[in-house]
């Protein structure tokens, strides 16, 4: 009997040293996923609902194997929600990892600096993985940047991080103005920057353009941008065309070549940089700029040195082709 007991204990030992290897096997090892995958875990989710979740997505072998050895060998910190990319054969303890750490799929819109809000607003509307319906954002309100977003949330919830970021930008820079500065409020100041930044791509001409627009309103001589011409057309979109001398001469407020000051509004939603410029524009005695045909611009103090270059453009023009 003694000799029949000691069997039975050793067998038992050997079970349980084989269920505990199998148990420890099971949560480091391989898991069926074949390729890659993107699981969503939403909001308020407990671990048994992802577990759930997961094995009906064959993420997982098995929910209730998943749950009894995370209780035991996993973390003690919660799941976060999110989209997560699961690698193929991730194991039961990679992807616990990977739900804790709460390391979600980041995707990205971008806008551009300059980008009318009229885009911005197309383009939040055709990212099919957003949800819900906005209106067009007030022009000049967005801060051009690249802005994360997760599958599923409000196109609401996007916008209005944009909107924050520009605000907060201009808190933050209205105060750094300069005496050199023409804008007397902060919407003034986004409605010149949007002009400067439709009128240069270029860091290095950004503070002269401005310094150009600033004396121009110190002199109380009309603005003369392009851009302004095009926006009423288009709300900022290319026009795709040359411009029309009816359109020139047309009326309206934002046409700064029918008007002195600045526009009704903003033309465009500006960059950081763009708003900067116009709080601490070059100090310069230009009045007047034109396209050099290699990108950027020649700036004139005088009329008649505009006009020379004014010809001088038109000849290079006329050398590609373009009159």
């Amino acid at each position: 009997m003694r000799r029949l007991g000691c069997l039975i204990l050793a067998a038992a030992a050997i079970i349980a040293v084989l269920l505990a290897g199998n148990f420890l096997y099971g949560w480091n090892a391989s898991g069926p996923l074949e390729n890659q995958r993107t699981i969503i875990i939403k909001s308020g989710s407990s671990l048994a609902m992802a577990a759930e979740a997961m094995e009906s997505e064959g993420v997982i072998k098995s929910a209730d194997a998943f749950l009894n050895r995370a209780k035991i060998l996993g973390g003690s910190e919660p799941i976060k929600a999110g989209e997560f990319e699961i690698p193929a054969g991730a194991s039961n303890a990679q992807i616990l990892d990977i739900l804790q750490g709460g390391k979600s799929v980041q995707r990205l819109i971008t806008v551009p600096e300059g980008t009318p809000s009229i885009i911005v607003y197309e383009k939040l509307m055709a990212e099919d993985l957003l949800k819900g319906d906005i209106p067009v954002p007030a022009e000049g309100s967005i801060l051009p940047d690249s802005y994360s977003f997760e599958r599923g949330e409000q196109r609401s919830a996007v916008l209005q991080r944009m909107q924050k970021a520009m605000t907060d930008t201009l808190a933050e820079l209205w105060p750094t103005r300069t005496k050199s500065s023409v804008v007397k409020t902060p919407q003034e100041a986004i409605i010149l920057a949007a002009i400067v930044e439709k009128e240069t791509a270029l860091a290095r001409e950004r503070r002269t353009v401005a310094g150009v627009y600033s004396n121009r309103v110190r002199k109380n001589m009309m603005l003369q941008a392009d851009p302004t011409i095009i926006y009423p057309i288009t709300k900022g979109k290319p026009l795709g065309r040359r411009i029309r001398q009816s359109e020139i001469a047309q009326v309206n407020d934002y046409n700064t070549y029918a008007m002195v000051g600045l526009p009704k509004g903003p033309i465009a939603n500006p960059g950081r940089a763009s708003i900067e410029a116009v709080l601490n524009p070059a100090k310069t005695s230009a009045l007047y700029f034109v396209a050099d045909g290699k990108g950027g611009h020649i700036f004139a103090d005088t009329l008649k040195e505009h006009n020379a270059n004014v010809e001088k453009w038109f000849a290079i023009r006329r050398e590609r082709g373009e009159m």
